[in-house]
């Protein structure tokens, strides 16, 4: 018995996401973490899935792929081992966005993910768009794949901490420099290495 026109009409609205009024209302929660002993904490986790309208489970296999480690979903936060910075965080969840979220034709978030033939695609119900995902990791520089305890290096000082300590980021890595400026260049010797984090010492 083939379908009613009312029935099909039912499907084809079950299968077509709730549309934002306007792209430019579109904004991602700021990610909220803190490190709590030997684990970081993204307590506003739920908020950010729920805004970006993914599933929770895809978005931490996400994360944890991205930085590295182990985790799990704690209610409305996730919890990672390790201690990671909350630049980090911002970084890899507006990755997510760019690639599972936001349509590449009409820049709507308005959109969902389908598989089609084991191929997951990015369908935009605004416009009727779709591309293939290709995921791009966050962590862009080879180098930073290959770090090492007691790797000696020349690196650029980017920014400083809170602390006042200079700060480089390399791929998924922030290191932290003591003693050093923005733009100034020196020779470090890592010393140690945990999770995302890089300690460092000059080296002569």
């Amino acid at each position: 018995m083939t379908d009613s026109y009312d029935d099909l009409l039912k499907k084809a609205y079950s299968h077509i996401s709730e549309k934002t009024e306007s792209s430019e209302r579109f904004v991602v929660p700021e990610a909220r973490a803190y490190i709590e002993g030997k684990t970081t904490i993204l307590e506003n986790f739920a908020e950010i899935a729920d805004k970006v309208r993914r599933d929770k489970d895809h978005l931490m296999k996400y994360i944890l792929g991205e930085l590295g480690t182990s985790g799990k979903i704690d209610g409305t936060r996730a919890i990672f081992n390790g201690k990671f910075e909350i630049s980090l965080f911002k970084m890899i969840i507006k990755s997510y966005v760019e690639d599972y979220v936001i349509c590449s034709e009409c820049g709507k978030p308005d959109t969902r993910l389908v598989k089609d033939d084991r191929v997951l695609l990015l369908r935009c119900d605004a416009c009727g768009g779709h591309r293939p995902v290709r995921k791009r990791k966050v962590r862009t520089e080879a180098a930073s794949e290959n770090l090492e305890e007691g790797q000696v290096m020349d690196v650029e000082i980017q920014s400083l901490s809170k602390r006042g300590d200079g700060v480089v980021k390399m791929g998924r890595y922030i290191m932290y420099v003591a003693n050093a400026k923005p733009g100034q260049s020196v020779k470090i010797r890592i010393s140690r290495i945990s999770g995302s984090i890089v300690f460092t010492e000059r080296a002569e």
